[in-house]
């Protein structure tokens, strides 16, 4: 009976945003284990809009990320979606930017350089559209990957998501097929998180954020699975339109934001 008295008045005491947190973080990892982006961009979306700073939305959605990238990460490796020589070359220039990123947002405005993150992420979604039209040639990853790795940890650090979006939507868009660079991203991107955190953790601290870290893991982790599993089995074609639509809409959407306000 002590154990369910517990439960009870956890359930009682929690706040009621906190099942919305669980129901935003199952979909936005379903969405990203799918198409390899928008989790953070999403979830940051979703905390912006209850009033939470750019600095601590982007903390508690990275912590959160933690979690569920490890899930999904995994869920890509056992499907046999992760590119190891890819996985390489993006590990350690991601981990770096994106220490360097979490320190940035922590003692600086990040918010200048959005909309200049927003243009290039459009353009880029309509080049992944415009690759679904031509014939596609086998790519060899070049030295542009490592710089594609940084600053992919930069910008997911400062823009409280991005990581996918801007490396996910670049590979794709040279050539490189969905299915590896989305599960390769997904499994890289859980180290670039953890070195987020960790400098997230050490400037700003967790106080203000628990809940909404706790429902973002608990609904992430549920949907993890989902989205690996979807992403091998979507064809290449549909999934790459998806991708570009998705960056076009959430791109186009934060530059009306930004210039409306």
């Amino acid at each position: 009976m002590g154990i369910i008295e517990n439960i009870r008045q956890f359930i009682l005491q929690t706040p009621s945003n906190f099942w919305v947190f669980i129901l935003v973080g199952f979909i936005a990892q379903v969405i990203d284990g799918t198409l390899g982006m928008a989790y953070g961009v999403s979830c940051n979306s979703f905390l912006l809009t209850f009033g939470v700073s750019p600095a601590i939305a982007s903390a508690s959605v990275h912590i959160a990320e933690v979690f569920t990238t490890s899930v999904s990460g995994f869920s890509h490796w056992r499907l046999k979606n992760v590119d190891k020589s890819m996985f390489l070359k993006l590990l350690i220039p991601g981990v770096i930017g994106g220490a360097v990123g979490a320190y940035v947002l922590s003692n600086f405005e990040g918010g200048t350089i959005k909309p200049f993150i927003n243009a290039y992420l459009i353009v880029m979604g309509v080049v992944i559209i415009v690759k679904i039209f031509k014939k596609q040639k086998e790519k060899h990853l070049g030295g542009w990957i490592y710089p594609l790795g940084l600053a992919g940890g930069v910008l997911d650090a400062i823009g409280g998501g991005g990581w996918g979006p801007v490396v996910t939507s670049t590979l794709i868009a040279t050539g490189v097929e969905p299915r590896y660079t989305i599960g390769t991203v997904n499994a890289a991107e859980f180290f670039v998180t953890l070195a987020e955190s960790i400098m997230f953790i050490s400037f700003l601290g967790l106080q203000d954020s628990v809940y909404a870290i706790l429902g973002l893991v608990i609904g992430g982790i549920i949907a993890a699975p989902f989205g690996a599993f979807l992403c091998k089995r979507v064809p290449m074609k549909p999934l790459m339109a998806l991708v570009g639509a998705l960056v076009i809409f959430l791109n186009v959407k934060s530059l009306i934001e930004f210039f409306i306000k």
